[in-house]
């Protein structure tokens, strides 16, 4: 799974998720894409999963491309722990999104196996996602 190799600061407070995304909302390396239509914060193994689902339906063939990455630590304390004591340990990582934001690119694929693959990936995430293509994609 997807996590930094080294970070500034161990624990992050939660901050808020506010606007549209500005970087990454156009389709840069693939032909095909799915954008976010909500925000909210995907976890590496969400990402992990849907990224291998989108792998098995391609068969390996084409290439996938991920624009996001977990970077944000999330804490948690133990069950059954009274209130106070500081802030739990790190417990994963998650990736902070914005509506907009490009999510998975795919291309070296026709256009049906990539809607179909993109579709089944994002069916594991926990935003709604719309399938995107390249403004200057012509239908090689």
């Amino acid at each position: 799974m997807l996590q930094p190799k080294k970070v500034k600061h161990r624990k992050v407070f939660k901050g808020r998720i506010k606007g549209v995304s500005q970087r990454g909302s156009q389709v840069a390396f693939g032909s095909f894409a799915i954008k976010t239509l909500d925000q909210g914060r995907l976890t590496s193994r969400q990402i992990e999963a849907a990224r291998i689902a989108i792998n098995r339906y391609m068969k390996r063939e084409g290439q996938v491309w991920i624009r996001i990455f977990p970077d944000t630590p999330i804490t948690s304390k133990p069950a059954e722990v009274r209130m106070g004591k500081g802030k739990g340990a790190l417990d994963h990582w998650v990736a902070k999104i914005k509506p907009g934001r490009i999510l998975f690119e795919v291309d070296g694929v026709s256009s049906e196996i990539a809607q179909e693959a993109l579709r089944l990936g994002a069916q594991k995430l926990p935003v709604r996602c719309k399938f995107v293509v390249r403004r200057d994609y012509t239908g090689k």
